[in-house]
């Protein structure tokens, strides 16, 4: 555990066991413990640690620019920029490469 935490203590008042075990287990979780045990079960790679962060502020920057264009009125919105898919059919590319290979033998081709 790290140093700056403090250990979590709860006084049992009056025999009420209860509320101390409600009381300690909002102390727990508010101080920490939990959090950093989980953390520290596995070990990350500190390039995996920075790569989670930048992509973790890449998807808040992205979610602040789309609120922000709901609040200008921009109704067109895109939260992934992908690279769009050319209308021509895949099968008029390959004749057309096949053309070139042909006309650069010096061969003629009859159907």
């Amino acid at each position: 555990m790290s140093k700056s935490k403090s250990i979590v203590t709860v006084k049992v008042i009056k025999g009420d066991i209860n509320r101390a075990l409600k009381k300690y287990k909002r102390l727990v979780n508010d101080s920490g413990h939990l959090l950093e045990l989980r953390e520290r079960k596995y070990y990350t790679k500190p390039k995996t640690i920075r790569r989670k962060k930048k992509l973790q502020a890449i998807r808040e920057q992205q979610k602040e620019t789309i609120l922000g264009k709901i609040a200008d009125g921009d109704t067109k919105l895109r939260f992934y920029t992908k690279k769009k898919k050319s209308n021509t059919p895949k099968s008029n590319k390959n004749e057309n490469k096949s053309q070139k290979t042909i006309e650069n033998y010096g061969l003629k081709l009859e159907r």
